[in-house]
Order: structure tokens, then C-alpha cells, then sequence
């Protein structure tokens, strides 16, 4: 065990001091790109050229930093190399052309849904996700064929991400023209599905667009699900269904075994009873059964050495950023997490015990610099976790505790194919004015979120940079008094 740790720590130094010098001799294709999508800019032929690199890795991160800019003129860049032989490459510049949205090329995002290789029909349905999301951008024809595309990837892909993929995006068509068939796809799909991964994403879906839809009795069905998303999903569906007789099939899951599922029970019947929902965990309620401590399995590891710290936090630099793993998703499971290599990790240590979290640098960059510089100063000791909704988040990262505060500047989004399934760290947006309210992108500061459950729709705006590796029951016990002690980093993590 301690030379394990000693190796992560003296690996950590050398790439530091690598990249470190590697920085100062001449920046690096990835610094290159990192200046330009924070830029939001093409860089005129810039980005066009590293997505032509030799490099897959290259071309992969700069068809990711296309997309990111939003501009309609980086569609056709991304469009020439639909047909690249190298899939990493291709299932990039699909999903950076769901993130531009370009009308032009529906059609290829369509099809590509249909390739073969997992990683670009994950990122073919998740640009179709995000064409259909309001304002549509598919025509009436090409809403039909994405559909029925949907459908037939939930009923014959092999692989249970792109079957999980097609049930989410299933979500997106409730309020459109393809809402029938979307949810008699999804009933259907949900009764001959084995799965219990694409389960939840079928009853997500549900819950999401179509509870008002689906027979009750499908709903109080999923209810005895083996899985536990499944009977939150479930429950959450019954909660939306504007009928008080579904209490007498929730209040038997204000008993279920898992607290999740009891605290979704709740708040569902407080749904149901048109009483509002719990905004701010300020106690646990009375008969949940929150977790209770167990070992610590990251009890043994050192915490690194912290920076001193700033006057002022500063914004995180291209040039600082931490450049490996490196992304070159031929899978779908690498479009679906993280990169193989080592991951910075860190402990997040609160007033109800350690949660621990790896961070994603390859998806990320910017974002999980600025986490670990603010880390590293202490910028988190002491912040009150302000937020907490009950089967939903726990936010915190403001000094002021009111959800108001932060550093001073702004992060670009670095959006990207992760999934916000349960407890995933994101940050957090400013969102405009209501009516009519949404995310702003480009917003993001020092303000971070983890979900425990899954939150599938907040894929299309939102920062996700890491994933909860231990300490899960710690989040199940804090409440809105609670407070984070420190944020330290540990010896890195691979996989």
C-alpha cells in the first residue's frame, strides 16, 4: 500500500514537472486548443487543423473544442470527417455536431445513430437528443425518422448503452408529434427489457415526459422492481399523475429498503397532495432510514500537500490544465466515462464523514483545474452545503452560503457525452430571470453539485467532471447545516 501511494505521488510530480516544461518550451496541440475553445473561436484554419491531426487524440479533442464553440461554421469542419476511418474521431465530430445543431446535417446525425461502432451511435443519440430539445430543430420528417431510429436502437442494439442512450433521447419527443410512439416504444420496451441499466433509463424517460400518459398500472408495477433507480424512477412518475389515489401505492415506499427511494416516496406524496416540495434539506425527515457510517475504504490515503494560497483566487489557465489521459472514445463505454489512466482524486471532508471523488481532466480541463486550485487554497473550507433537494442534489461551493457567491470570473462549459446519473459532480449554472427560465451557459464559478439520483436531462447544459467513488452514504446524511471542513487532494486514481 505505501509504495503504491509513494508511485502516485512521484508520478503525479513528473507529469506536472513534464508538462510544466513542455509548457514553457512550446505549447502543445492540447494547450492550442484548450486557448481557442475557451475563445469560443475557430482560430481561422486553426482548429481545422488539428482535426485533420495524424493523431486521433488530436483530432478527437479539437472536433470536441469545434463543437463546444457553437459557431454554424464549424459544422462543416466537423461534417467532412463523418466518414473518418478513425472512430474516436467520427463519434467527436457527431457529437460536436449535436452541441452546434446545424439543421444542414439532421440528416447525417440521423444515420449516424445506425453506425456500428458504439462510440459514434452514442454520440449520433445524443445529438439527436439534443435536435429535438426545444427550440426542435428537426423538421416534421426528419422528427419521424429520429424517432423510429430511437426505437429501433432500444429494440435491437446488442450493447445496453445504446440501448440506455435511445430510451433517454426517447425523453426529448414527449411534447413533439412522436410523443404517442415514444411512449408506447418505451412500455414496450420496458416489459421485454432484462437490463436493469437500460431499465432506468426507460422509466427515467417515463417519469420525465410521458407519466401522465402510461397506464397506472405499469407505474405501480415498477414499484417492486429489484432496481432501485427503477423504483425511483417509478415513484417520481406517480407523483406527477394529479390523482390522490396513487398515495396508497407510494406511502408502502416511505418503507422501501433504500432511503433514496423513501425520500422520493415522500416528497411524491407531498406532490400529490399539492403541498411543495422540500427546496432546502434542513432535517432528515422522520422515518427514513439514512445510511449509517461504514469503513472508510480511502481511510489510509495521504492528502497531498496544499498550495498556499491566494489573495484572490485566479481563473484557470489553458496552459496549466492537466492534459492526460486523453480522449479517443472507439467505444461506447468511453464515450460513457472516463479515458483509461491515472485521475486526479480528492476527499471532501464533511461534517457527516469523507466523500471521496475522481476527477475527469479529459472532459474537463478547465473545470477540474479550477476545482483543484480552489481546493488546494482552502477556498471550500468551511462552506455550507446551501442546497440540498432530497433525491436531486447536494450543491455547495459559495462562501456567502446563499448560492449568490463566487470567485469573481467564470468557467466556459465544457460540455460533454457523461451522463448525469447518480452521484456525478457538476457545476453549477446562473440561470435567467423566470418566465421562461434556463441555464446561462458560460457561467459556472466555484458553485458544485452532486446528484443522487439521476438528472439525465441536465446533460444538455451542464459541466460533468467526475464521479463519486466512495463515501456515497455520507450524502445521504447531510443536511443544509452541514459543512465541507476541507477539500484535499489524494494520490491519483486509474482504471
Amino acid at each position: 500500500m505505501v509504495k503504491r501511494i509513494l508511485g502516485s505521488i512521484i508520478y503525479a510530480a513528473l507529469s506536472l514537472l513534464a508538462l510544466t516544461a513542455a509548457g514553457k518550451a512550446s505549447p502543445s496541440p492540447y494547450v492550442e486548443i484548450e486557448r481557442l475553445e475557451r475563445a469560443r473561436s475557430l482560430g481561422g484554419d486553426q482548429l481545422a487543423r488539428y482535426l485533420s491531426a495524424r493523431d486521433p487524440r488530436i483530432a478527437a479533442r479539437a472536433a470536441l473544442a469545434v463543437g463546444r464553440t457553437e459557431l454554424l461554421a464549424g459544422a462543416p469542419l466537423l461534417a467532412a470527417h463523418l466518414h473518418d476511418p478513425r472512430p474516436g474521431v467520427r463519434a467527436m465530430a457527431v457529437y460536436g455536431l449535436g452541441l452546434i445543431r446545424d439543421p444542414r446535417y439532421a440528416a447525417a446525425v440521423i444515420a449516424a445513430a445506425g453506425a456500428r461502432n458504439g462510440a459514434v451511435a452514442v454520440a449520433a443519440l445524443d445529438a439527436i437528443d439534443r435536435y429535438e430539445a426545444p427550440p426542435r430543430l428537426f423538421s416534421p420528417r426528419r422528427e419521424r425518422a429520429a424517432a423510429r431510429v430511437l426505437a429501433r436502437a432500444l429494440r435491437q442494439r446488442r450493447d445496453p448503452i445504446l440501448r440506455a442512450r435511445a430510451a433517454a433521447a426517447l425523453e426529448a419527443f414527449g411534447t413533439g408529434a412522436m410523443g404517442f410512439f415514444a411512449e408506447r416504444t418505451l412500455v414496450a420496451a420496458f416489459a421485454s427489457e432484462r437490463d436493469a441499466y437500460v431499465r432506468w433509463h426507460i422509466m427515467w424517460a417515463v417519469f420525465r415526459a410521458y407519466s401522465l400518459r402510461v397506464p397506472r398500472a405499469f407505474l405501480t408495477h415498477a414499484l417492486h422492481d429489484p432496481s432501485v433507480l427503477v423504483r425511483i424512477e417509478a415513484v417520481h412518475a406517480l407523483g406527477r399523475v394529479e390523482n390522490r389515489d396513487a398515495i396508497a401505492a407510494l406511502e408502502p415506499m416511505t418503507h422501501d429498503p433504500s432511503w433514496r427511494v423513501q425520500e422520493q416516496a415522500l416528497e411524491s406524496i407531498r406532490e400529490l397532495r399539492g403541498e411543495p416540495l422540500t427546496a432546502h434539506l434542513k432535517a432528515i425527515p422522520a422515518g427514513v432510514h439514512i445510511p449509517p457510517p461504514r469503513p472508510d475504504p480511502f481511510a489510509d490515503l495521504p492528502a497531498l500537500p496544499r498550495a498556499v494560497a491566494n489573495a484572490k483566487p485566479a481563473a484557470p489557465t489553458a496552459a496549466a490544465a492537466i492534459y492526460l489521459p486523453r480522449i479517443d472514445p472507439v467505444t461506447s463505454a468511453l464515450m460513457n466515462g472516463p479515458a483509461p489512466g491515472p485521475h486526479p482524486r480528492v476527499r471532501i471532508v464533511t461534517t457527516k464523514g469523507d466523500v471521496y471523488v475522481e476527477l475527469y481532466p479529459e472532459w474537463a480541463p478547465l473545470t477540474v483545474e479550477n476545482f483543484l486550485n480552489l481546493s488546494g487554497e482552502g477556498y471550500f473550507d468551511g462552506d455550507a452545503w446551501f442546497r440540498i433537494v432530497p433525491d436531486f442534489v447536494v450543491q455547495t461551493g459559495d462562501p456567502t452560503g446563499t448560492g449568490n457567491g463566487d470567485a469573481g470570473y467564470t468557467l466556459v462549459s465544457e460540455e460533454n457525452p457523461l451522463e448525469q446519473g447518480s452521484y456525478v459532480i457538476s457545476m453549477g449554472l446562473n440561470y435567467t430571470d423566470p418566465p421562461g427560465a434556463h441555464a446561462i451557459r458560460d457561467s459556472a464559478g466555484t458553485q458544485f453539485y452532486i446528484t443522487l439520483s439521476p438528472q439525465l436531462h441536465l446533460d444538455r447544459n451542464f459541466t460533468v467532471f467526475g464521479k463519486v467513488i466512495g463515501g456515497f452514504g455520507v450524502l445521504g446524511r447531510l443536511i443544509e447545516s452541514d459543512k465541507i471542513v476541507r477539500v484535499e487532494r489524494i494520490p491519483d486514481g486509474g482504471n
